[in-house]
């Protein structure tokens, strides 16, 4: 039997393991203190930094009962997309993975731990702390856009044809 969409099904779980896996280690090798405990890679511009996160992208909506469903919700939504949905480009389909996954490993966190684990700290630029899952929607949102631009394009060079 051949996996329907076997690319979001790759990047999504290839992105919820390596984001569970690196908590994991993160929570079994730190310590949650304050101040948070770190462990420079690259001094004062790349740490490991064990802080969690009780609310959403950049600590908004702090203690939002509502969250973990959100991250529920659109984890059925895409795993509904890939089911039953229209034919999904590879683009396309890596990009919904890559937010599947991220989605997934941050609502893992929420509904289980009641915060996510954030640990990569680029100092350098002064961004707040993030996770694998942060890196893994971004990348989807990135391949989402390509998707659009890349059928943007051909879309217009069907019309230019046609003059």
């Amino acid at each position: 039997m051949r996996w329907k969409r076997l690319l979001f099904w790759a990047t999504a779980l290839v992105s919820l393991g390596a984001d569970q896996l690196t908590k994991l280690w993160v929570t079994q090798n730190f310590k949650l203190s304050q101040p948070p405990q770190t462990w420079p890679i690259l001094q004062n511009v790349f740490h490991f930094t064990y802080v969690t996160n009780e609310g959403a992208a950049f600590s908004l909506f702090q203690k939002s009962a509502w969250l973990p469903w959100l991250s529920a919700a659109v984890c059925l939504g895409l795993v509904g997309l890939a089911i039953w949905g229209p034919r999904l480009t590879q683009w396309e389909q890596a990009g919904y993975g890559f937010l599947l996954g991220g989605a997934a490993g941050n609502g893992i966190d929420r509904i289980f731990r009641s915060k996510v684990i954030d640990f990569l700290d680029f100092r350098l630029i002064q961004f707040p702390v993030f996770n694998i899952a942060d890196i893994s929607i971004n990348i989807g949102l990135a391949c989402l856009l390509f998707a659009a631009w890349k059928s943007g394009k051909k879309s217009a060079r069907k019309s230019t044809k046609r003059l």
